[in-house]
């Protein structure tokens, strides 16, 4: 799982149908205390996030399809969690 911002949104006019009707944002990847590390994920959302909001995201295929109810679907990250507070222990 990763931690991330939302910075964006993005939008198609041809894409595959298992994206119909769903919501992909661009997440800048981040560090624990809140550091961005400069990469970013196009992951989509089921949470109903949106742009400055932390998240929690599951970067990985087979996991974020059993989130989605898709046995083949071509999707590799998905949103599970919006982020309230991080507290880091030293």
């Amino acid at each position: 799982m990763t931690i991330g911002v939302v910075v964006g949104e993005v939008y198609s006019t041809i894409n595959h149908p298992f994206y119909d009707a769903r919501k992909l944002l661009v997440v800048d990847k981040g560090l624990p205390g809140g550091t961005s590390t400069g990469d970013y994920i196009i992951a989509v959302d089921t949470v109903g996030a949106g742009v400055g909001e932390s998240v929690l995201i599951l970067d990985e295929g087979n996991g974020a399809r059993q989130v989605l109810l898709s046995s083949d679907g071509p999707v590799r990250s998905v949103i599970v969690g919006i982020v309230d507070q991080i507290d880091v222990v030293s």
